[in-house]
């Protein structure tokens, strides 16, 4: 069969296909319906894939839904090492105006964040460089947002998140959701982040091998900030001078959310705060967007 037939025979069977969707109540989900059909017929055609190629994709599919567990997201992260993650981001959420830029959620938020005071310690060894974390929320127009919900996690010193250390860690450890005060301040102590590899040992790993990619991420702290009437962000803290962020292995950097870390010697700041002296710290704003007055209209 030559090209001309190949094409002929993909444009024809995406058609079929597509017809079939003519009476999907919903136009969103025909329209996703019928370009997903399109350009999956197109890819296979364009790549001439085996059926060996297809049965090969299959088997990771499948080994990907096996591997997800109730504090492991494997879909996410084959996502994010695509880059499609970071293109849903960026198509939802438009930055400019001030407004703090998102980035991906990552894997690894599947396990709710435990409650905290202001300035608490989210850190229960205190293994790793003692840090600050402090910023205000407000909206475009520079007011303080009160009550909003800052949920915050990260890795450990060592690169680990809690999840990936039941045995060293309580379920929460470097984990915490935070409420604004009146000013829109939010601050809480932890240790500096390590930069870290994404999981290795699933279906992603192997593509990341097979690829010859490596799989860290810069060190971060993420944040997922909302309040009523604003848009929630998700977003990262990133370490300035850390490894890998020209090359992050899920594309979430941003130049805007890298920060310094400065170490601070001030042993009365340091007692105030009840970290040891010296210690780190970092200051990130986060300005929201107000939500839209009506339901979000659909891309495209």
């Amino acid at each position: 069969m030559d090209q001309r037939d190949t094409d002929t025979l993909t444009a024809g069977s995406a058609e079929v296909v597509s017809a079939s969707f003519d009476r999907t109540a919903d136009p969103r989900l025909r329209r996703i319906l019928v370009s997903l059909v399109e350009h999956l017929h197109g890819f296979v055609s364009e790549v001439g894939l085996t059926e060996s190629e297809w049965a090969t994709a299959i088997r990771f599919l499948t080994d990907t839904g096996k591997t997800c567990t109730d504090t492991r997201q494997e879909f996410i992260l084959l996502s994010d090492v695509l880059g499609v993650s970071m293109l849903v981001e960026t198509i939802n959420n438009p930055s400019g105006g001030g407004l703090t830029s998102s980035t991906v959620e990552g894997p690894f938020h599947l396990v709710d964040s435990p409650p905290r005071e202001l300035g608490a310690a989210i850190s229960e060894d205190g293994q790793g460089e003692p840090c600050l974390v402090s910023g205000r929320v407000t909206d475009p127009d520079g007011r303080a947002v009160p009550g909003a919900t800052v949920d915050v996690w990260q890795a450990d010193a060592h690169g680990f998140y809690d999840v990936q250390q039941p045995g060293m860690y309580q379920e929460g450890t470097l984990r915490g959701l935070f409420r604004t005060g009146d000013d829109g301040e939010y601050w809480f102590r932890s240790v500096v982040p390590r930069f870290y590899p994404v999981p290795v040992d699933g279906p992603v790993g192997a593509l990341l091998r097979a690829t010859s990619r490596h799989p860290y991420r810069p060190a971060h702290i993420h944040l997922q900030v909302d309040a009523p009437g604003m848009r929630t962000v998700t977003t990262h803290v990133f370490v300035d001078h850390t490894p890998y962020l020209a090359s992050d292995a899920v594309f979430g950097v941003k130049e805007d959310l890298v920060r310094e870390f400065p170490v601070v010697d001030d042993a009365a700041r340091a007692a105030r705060v009840g970290l040891h002296n010296p210690f780190r710290a970092v200051r990130f704003d986060v300005v929201l967007a107000a939500e839209p007055a009506g339901p979000a209209s659909a891309v495209g």
